[in-house]
């Protein structure tokens, strides 16, 4: 008889989010269910539910994770165009995928969408704390209050894009980048501005 490896918590959580990052990817978010990430790990039903409480506290906790893998990589790529090696089309692709191919706008539209009205905050949070770090001036500095124009407007198309661009732009006859071409014309303003503020 197998024995299971003996895991910390933290790895049992995060080898679950992992499962469940995955399972979002391949077969969309309403397959995250505690059920297919307990299979995918290993685990018992009970076991996630210790970690997570339940399906809506797996899914809040696979929102901040994914939030918090992809803001660090786009913390990179802003940090790296702003030292001349980056560009802000990176910027905009890395924004563009974590909504869509790495599935964050289908889970945040579908956990809003099933009830769970504070679905949107580790994502909304961790945004915030990027923008904070990126840019420490204060709330009336207008380089700040520039950034974080620039970045809700660049969530918000990120957002629309994964959710509706392709049909859309389709019926305006529009290549399918369209939007993320506009998003980098937006950035491209945003640092120039920027620039000059500074």
């Amino acid at each position: 008889m197998a024995t299971r490896k003996r895991l910390s918590p933290e790895e049992s959580r995060t080898a679950a989010l992992e499962a469940a990052r995955n399972l979002l990817i391949e077969a969309g978010p309403q397959s995250v269910t505690l059920k297919a990430v307990a299979a995918r790990v290993g685990r018992t039903h009970a076991n996630l539910l210790h970690h997570f409480g339940s399906a809506s506290g797996l899914q809040k906790a696979l929102a901040r994770h994914l939030a918090q893998t992809v803001c660090q990589t786009i913390a990179e790529a802003v940090r790296a165009t702003r030292a001349g090696v980056g560009s802000p089309r990176e910027v905009v692709d890395l924004t563009f995928d974590a909504f869509d191919r790495e599935g964050g706008g289908a889970l945040a539209s579908w956990m809003l969408a099933s009830g769970n009205e504070d679905a949107l905050d580790p994502i909304i949070e961790t945004i915030h704390s990027l923008v904070d770090e990126l840019h420490p001036g204060g709330p009336g500095d207008d380089a700040t209050r520039q950034m974080r124009q620039a970045t809700l407007t660049l969530v918000l198309m990120a957002l629309g894009d994964a959710l509706m661009g392709a049909p859309l732009a389709a019926s305006l006859g529009l290549r399918r980048d369209a939007a993320r071409d506009e998003a980098e014309r937006l950035l491209d303003r945003s640092l120039e501005l920027s620039l000059l503020v500074c």
